[in-house]
């Protein structure tokens, strides 16, 4: 099984980055992002033996102590930089209580035998990924045009574990447990 920790985004916010999407989409022939499949990756763990699911939820579950976490969204970037872009994102304005919950996921799942990550957490949105190089001025331009805007603050209170299915029209998350954030 591929798997991951996330947040996932309130309805409200979901609305909004589906009307963002709507008008970038036609600017550029890139593998864009469901609206519904956004998140806030927190750990990605990968492949995992199916039958060793329930360890991975009872490592998560102690997690559950972390404070609940404010969130905003807004401005937009490309990984791993504008000239050779591979990914668009919509990046994460978050409280301390963000990267302190990525760090602790790390280290509690690294106990079981999830490799570390030797990356900097830099939360994002996933907006679109580019493997081939197409044209992009249209979307550059449509960006450029674009007013600042927020795409909507909340504040989570819960993380979950995913699984992820790769399919023909993209990928497709189930959510296998919920820990909620009470701060105790």
């Amino acid at each position: 099984m591929r798997l991951f920790t996330g947040i996932a985004l309130p309805r409200d916010v979901i609305a909004n980055l589906e009307r963002l999407l709507d008008r970038l989409r036609p600017a550029a022939q890139i593998k864009w992002s469901a609206a519904y499949n956004l998140h806030i990756t927190t750990k990605f763990i990968g492949e995992w033996p199916e039958q060793r699911v329930p360890e991975l939820v009872e490592t998560l579950r102690p997690l559950s102590a972390a404070a609940p976490i404010d969130v905003s969204i807004g401005g937009m970037g490309w990984f791993p930089n504008p000239h050779s872009p591979r990914v668009l994102w919509l990046g994460i304005q978050a409280s301390e209580s963000l990267g302190a919950l990525a760090r602790a996921t790390d280290e509690a799942l690294a106990a079981i035998g999830v490799p570390k990550e030797d990356r900097k957490f830099s939360p994002h949105l996933t907006l679109g990924r580019i493997k081939d190089p197409v044209p992009l001025v249209t979307l550059r331009k449509a960006i450029a045009e674009m007013p600042p805007v927020e795409f909507g603050s909340f504040v989570a209170d819960r993380f979950h574990l995913y699984r992820s299915v790769p399919g023909p029209a993209g990928s497709i998350y189930t959510q296998l447990a919920e820990f909620a954030l009470n701060g105790s």
